[in-house]
């Protein structure tokens, strides 16, 4: 029998499918639910990179909106110009409006993940204004934490932030992230590095394999910067769906075999979270089965 990792995520869909609750949701479209399902464990020794690979898994707009989150920045017409269209939806005047936020320009997604990552707390006025030396810098709080007091039991990373939640498109459904550093774990004597994230509302169809490829992407630049080693990244899932309108492309998807995993190196050596650019990201090895098309519901 297989150990393939991406196994877990497979098994997950499947029960979805045939044992989730049917239930009413935000969009209209409808879903099959679990709570609370058993975590999600890869492993990321080796630069191993757990890109899901029954289908093709979109690694550009990971990369870029990774990179996007970790800039703080909120408007997502900066991601449409590079391409990738994945906040387009949430971005839209109609949107907007519909979230009593017709008065925001479009794409002005208000203080979503990145400005809670690097500003939690400043007071948001839109996706243009500087807010540097604003808020609370929780991401370079984590790397700082991670160098200098790596037992530190409060690295977490949190885009839950109630007070803003009123601004926001859309509030986030990965919610927080804890980092752990295992004391002299490696053969050299590095330190390494798992993460933990938890997710209140989990698309298993299109959101997940996007979700487990950032935070491993994430732990991987971490890790990069503060001269640690990769060790895991563990998922918990609360509300975990699949859309009833993804059933039949996951069903194709469940019959696929999954493939090993593409590795990540960096190009260069970079020593602060604020110097990765999109062409200091490489992944190798990637042979997925052909991309499953699946539309995003809002």
């Amino acid at each position: 029998m297989s150990t393939h990792e991406e196994h877990q995520y497979l098994a997950l869909v499947q029960r979805a499918i045939t044992d989730g609750e049917p239930r009413n949701d935000r969009t209209g479209t409808g879903t099959h639910a679990l709570f609370a399902p058993p975590s999600l464990r890869f492993t990321l020794t080796h630069g191993t990179f757990p890109l899901l690979t029954t289908k093709r898994t979109y690694l550009k707009g990971i990369i870029e909106e990774l990179l996007w989150f970790v800039r703080g920045n909120t408007d997502a017409n900066l991601l449409s110009q590079r391409g990738v269209k994945i906040w387009d939806g949430n971005g839209s005047k109609a949107f907007l409006a519909s979230r009593g936020l017709g008065h925001r320009r479009e794409g002005d997604l208000g203080p979503v993940y990145g400005f809670q990552w690097r500003h939690f707390g400043a007071p948001y006025v839109d996706c243009e204004t500087d807010y540097t030396g604003q808020g609370v810098d929780q991401l370079q709080e984590c790397i700082d934490k991670i160098i200098h007091n790596p037992t530190d039991r409060r690295i977490v990373l949190s885009a839950w932030n109630p007070a803003a939640i009123p601004e926001m498109a859309l509030p986030p459904c990965h919610m927080m992230c804890q980092f752990y550093v295992h004391m002299a774990s490696t053969p050299d004597g590095k330190n390494g590095l798992s993460c933990l994230m938890y997710q209140r509302s989990a698309d298993l169809g299109l959101g997940i394999p996007f979700n487990i490829a950032s935070y491993a992407l994430l732990t991987h630049m971490i890790a990069h910067i503060t001269h640690t080693e990769p060790r895991e990244l563990i998922i918990q899932l609360g509300d975990a769906h699949v859309y009833k309108d993804h059933i039949t492309a996951l069903q194709t998807q469940l019959q696929r075999e999954p493939k090993p995993f593409p590795t990540i190196r960096f190009a260069r050596d970079i020593d602060h979270i604020d110097k990765f650019e999109y062409d200091d990201i490489i992944v190798e090895g990637y042979d997925p089965h052909p991309a499953i098309p699946m539309k995003m519901s809002v």
